[in-house]
């Protein structure tokens, strides 16, 4: 049965990488829709790149506007498809098959949501290539909530760099939380698991997306995935997600081992540290003075929303 195909896509500064993405979109087999851009900051926007295009509309959002749950919650509020693709504007697909083979996922009625395998980019380090292969296997499977005990936090894991959501599903139950720090898919996703509903991940729908990040930009990064954990204590609080870091840690040790590669075990040792850090203190952040966790978080805006709230509620 056809289904009917929207994009959504939020955009800060697009640059190059944005291009690639939105030719790729262009190319692929499975049609879609509308190409719905949610952009930050009017004046960053290459407008006259995309004026002619058919089938894309943009909406402009100011800083303060922006919420990872909240914009593109927004966004789904604009589309009328069957189903919708939340993508990020540094993933590029790697061919023009990722729309459908994302698709076929929902042939069967149990999927409420399906997300893509992400590949290492030319310019990604080593210890990220096997981070990107330890998330982003080759082989496709289905979670659901039987799968709690086998692979805790992973159940849950889906990533809007790359995630296409039954529509129907996604307005029942709410969609994505209205104002999130971070990890508004995989608390979504949570959702939809603990509601009876399955979440595929397609290895065979690719996108190349990865970064270099540093050891502070790790902390600051794992800092607010911690803070959002900590919000969501019905989701999160029902699994474990600090062993599935220890593995990562000891399987990527590994692997720099074999592969005659164990002078970037020390780089290894310090980036986790740096995480593991940066998550520990996410997890108590409601315990640290106001200046800390803003110097902290990666997402310093949103820190200025919850004190507009709670000034709010508070006149």
């Amino acid at each position: 049965m056809y289904q009917k195909v929207d994009v959504m896509i939020p955009t800060y500064k697009p640059g190059e990488t944005f291009r690639q993405l939105m030719e790729m979109l262009k190319n692929q087999t499975y049609p879609i829709g509308e190409i719905l851009i949610m952009n930050t900051e009017e004046k960053y926007f290459p407008e006259e790149t995309y004026r002619d295009w058919h089938g894309v509309r943009v909406i402009h959002l100011t800083r303060e506007e922006f919420d990872h749950g909240g914009t593109r919650d927004r966004a789904a509020n604009f589309l009328a498809a069957d189903l919708c693709l939340f993508m990020t504007q540094d993933a590029v697909p790697k061919d023009e098959h990722l729309v459908e083979n994302l698709v076929k996922c929902f042939e069967d009625p149990k999927v409420w949501a399906a997300y893509a395998r992400q590949l290492p980019k030319q310019d990604c380090s080593l210890i990220e290539r096997y981070t990107r292969s330890f998330n982003y296997p080759d082989k496709s499977r289905v979670k659901s909530k039987a799968d709690m005990g086998k692979l805790g936090i992973k159940t849950f894991f889906c990533s809007n760099v790359c995630a296409m959501y039954r529509m129907d599903r996604y307005r029942e139950y709410g969609g994505f939380e209205k104002h999130t720090i971070f990890n508004e898919d995989m608390i979504f996703a949570g959702k939809l698991i603990l509601n009876g509903g399955a979440v595929a991940y397609a290895a065979d729908a690719m996108v190349y997306h990865s970064h270099n990040y540093s050891c502070l930009e790790q902390l600051h990064r794992n800092f607010d995935l911690a803070v959002s954990q900590k919000q969501h204590p019905e989701i999160f609080g029902l699994v474990s997600s600090e062993s599935e870091g220890i593995r990562l840690v000891k399987q990527t040790a590994s692997y720099l081992a074999k592969a005659g590669k164990p002078w970037l075990l020390p780089e290894l040792i310090l980036q986790s540290g740096f995480k593991f850090l940066g998550y520990r203190l996410g997890k108590c952040y409601d315990k640290l003075p106001d200046f800390l966790v803003n110097a902290l978080s990666m997402n310093k805006h949103y820190w200025k929303k919850q004190t507009v709230q709670k000034d709010s509620r508070n006149s």
